[in-house]
């Protein structure tokens, strides 16, 4: 006889409100923004080994159950990143040049072409 069993959930919210996978800092939005691009669960371990597959898994499914409740979860920690963000530029204008800097500065390394998201 199988005897199914009750396992802990491997998604937590820590302090701050973000949703964690497991015992690690990775968050639930990291996870699922590789998923969004076509990852599996096993390219997710494979590119953040601190996870393991089963927790991969649940999180995805566990997104899949509860997409409208997650999307808006997601949609609400955008329009922090975003207004974190201007804050900071707002407070260092210098700042917000600095993606474009490091770009130009990439490519000048690599004979002017830009690197290629991968």
């Amino acid at each position: 006889m199988v005897i199914l069993h009750t396992d802990p959930l491997p998604l937590r919210l820590d302090d701050t409100g973000t949703i964690r996978v497991g015992a690690t800092r990775v968050s639930l939005d990291v996870v699922l923004g590789d998923y969004r691009k076509g990852l599996s669960a096993e390219e997710i371990v494979a590119e953040l080994d601190s996870l393991n597959l089963a927790d991969v898994h649940f999180a995805i499914s566990y997104y899949l159950r509860h997409r409208t409740e997650i999307d808006e979860y997601l949609r609400v920690r955008r329009e922090q990143a975003d207004e974190l963000r201007h804050q900071i530029e707002a407070a260092d204008p210098a700042r917000s040049d600095l993606k474009a800097n490091l770009t130009a500065r990439l490519a000048q390394r690599n004979g002017g072409h830009a690197a290629t998201a991968e």
